[in-house]
């Protein structure tokens, strides 16, 4: 079960909200089937259930959820024949990304409760690529924020595209490194109210936060962290993770910079220049660099090792202007709250984005732990301002 915390799930609880997660848009919504658990619904249902009565309910045993999932994934492959209109796909592509969320959760969970890393991840290597640094220019224009139809499945956030004006401006190619955030603290970053706004430092004095949650006291000159189960050396160059929305802001104003926008930040990622470099294109690509799907060489994803690489490495996987890494390593904080596009209406699985609007800030990108059907550019991730626990750094603007 793992301990009670506001952060973290119980996790058996976790695996059997998954299926029937499942079980409830494809079987039963889409299909019309009976629960395969009667009492399922009291169980599972994460909009009905509080987060706090999650420890206490009477679940199925370890054998017990596992054969849930079982029976879930076996009634599906018996329906799919039958499910090739568009409503039941969207189910199906909608329970299968849900899943992919909770991978990650639970792996990101691993670390806030100090268990050991998953099955099979415990000795992928990291390639040393060294630092990144610099800015590269984005020219300013009109982006279309947000996806179309021709996307495939979009979550309801992400709809749909509009026009946003863009003012020139300078981003950096690489995310904020280990190394740079170290300077940060040692110039005394958390103990300078200048550089935190009022809400920052309340959290900061909250939390009686000194460095970023898992870093250890520098001793002998060297920096560390608690990873998983095992205090490791930190890589300088690997970009910062397990920082809040709030930090990145400290972090910039004490850089004399800023996070950049979700319309700066997609425009970066996938937008192209036009042929005389003045101004944004109408063009954009799928991927930052181009058509070809994630590769190890492009993008950090899918647990092709387990944590961040070096801001350096996945060079074939640069955007039109420079920026390396958009997608993968860590998810990246903006500077955009997290709000409805106009026009925005819910889509049928409705506490997805509605209930959290204006209480979250918007990151960008996906991580090492991300599938690719989650780290779409176009995709909205959102976490309130104060979460540390997740797998997000940041990537700057020049002033």
């Amino acid at each position: 079960m793992g301990p009670r915390l506001d952060i973290v799930n119980p996790v058996l609880w976790e695996i059997g909200h998954v299926a029937w997660f499942h079980e409830y848009w494809t079987l039963r919504q889409t299909h019309g089937r009976a629960p395969l658990i009667e009492r399922g619904d009291r169980l599972w249902d994460s909009s009905n259930v509080p987060h706090a009565t999650r420890w206490q309910l009477d679940l199925p045993d370890r054998a017990g959820t596992f054969g849930y999932l079982r029976d879930v994934l076996a009634c599906q492959e018996d329906m799919l024949g039958g499910a090739t209109d568009k409503a039941a796909r969207y189910f199906y592509e909608l329970s299968i990304r849900h899943e992919d969320m909770h991978v990650e959760a639970l792996t990101y969970s691993r670390q806030t409760v100090s268990y050991a890393p998953a099955d099979g991840l415990a000795g992928s290597v990291r390639p040393n690529a060294g630092a990144l640094p610099g800015d590269i220019a984005v020219p300013g224009g009109t982006w279309r924020l947000g996806s179309i139809a021709a996307d495939g499945f979009v979550f309801d956030n992400e709809k749909w595209a509009h026009d946003a004006v863009v003012a020139p401006f300078r981003i950096a190619r690489a995310p904020v490194t280990n190394a740079e955030f170290a300077a940060f603290i040692e110039a005394g970053g958390y103990r300078a109210r200048e550089f935190w706004s009022e809400a920052g430092w309340a959290w900061r004095e909250r939390r009686n936060a000194e460095r970023p949650v898992y870093w250890q006291p520098k001793r002998d000159g060297v920096w560390s962290a608690r990873r998983y189960r095992a205090i490791e050396e930190l890589a300088p160059h690997a970009p910062v993770v397990f920082v809040s929305w709030f930090e990145a802001e400290a972090w910039c104003r004490w850089a004399n910079r800023r996070l950049p926008t979700e319309v700066e930040w997609e425009a970066a990622a996938v937008g192209e220049p036009t042929a005389d470099g003045a101004s944004l294109a109408d063009t954009r690509r799928r991927w930052p660099w181009g058509d070809a799907p994630p590769a190890p060489s492009r993008a950090n994803l899918d647990f092709a090792v387990d944590g961040p690489v070096d801001v350096a490495a996945c060079g074939d996987g640069d955007s039109a202007f420079g920026c390396r890494q958009m997608i993968g390593n860590v998810w990246e904080w903006t500077a955009s709250d997290f709000l409805p596009f106009a026009g925005f209406s819910a889509d049928p699985y409705k506490d997805y984005s509605q209930p959290w609007f204006g209480t979250r800030k918007v990151l960008r990108g996906g991580c090492w732990a991300t599938s690719a059907r989650i780290a779409r550019p176009a995709y909205r991730n959102f976490f309130t301002p104060d979460r540390n626990d997740v797998l997000a750094g940041f990537r700057t603007c020049a002033l």
